[in-house]
């Protein structure tokens, strides 16, 4: 198990500064397949399934972990069978040790 997956999401209201790259790197191996966007700010992946329902479920199962963890991610379901998850901190308008966190408790859903 992966020592993120081992780890709990704390809450953030913001007063901290965004990782950087250089921060945040040693996490990248435990989170592969997911790539980092918008100038090191957010996690994201696109995840498809075989159909609509399997895709909802997905969605529904990664509401159940960000409930339980504090941290909500972006979700879009598209093209019937796409789910695409977005995964920063909110109130530092980028990306934290919690970000690692929930993706890395979202990997274990399809695999």
């Amino acid at each position: 198990m992966s020592e993120l997956k081992k780890k709990k999401c704390v809450p953030c209201e913001g007063g901290l500064s965004a990782m950087t790259r250089a921060e945040f790197s040693k996490y990248l191996d435990e989170v592969s397949g997911w790539d980092v966007i918008d100038n090191d700010t957010k996690l994201v992946r696109e995840f498809t399934f075989e159909d609509f329902k399997a895709a909802l479920n997905f969605v529904n199962l990664i509401g159940e972990i960000a409930e339980d963890e504090g941290h909500h991610p972006n979700m879009n379901i598209h093209s019937w069978n796409k789910v695409r998850v977005t995964v920063y901190t909110h109130a530092i308008g980028g990306l934290s040790e919690n970000d690692f966190i929930l993706a890395a408790k979202i990997d274990p859903l399809v695999r």
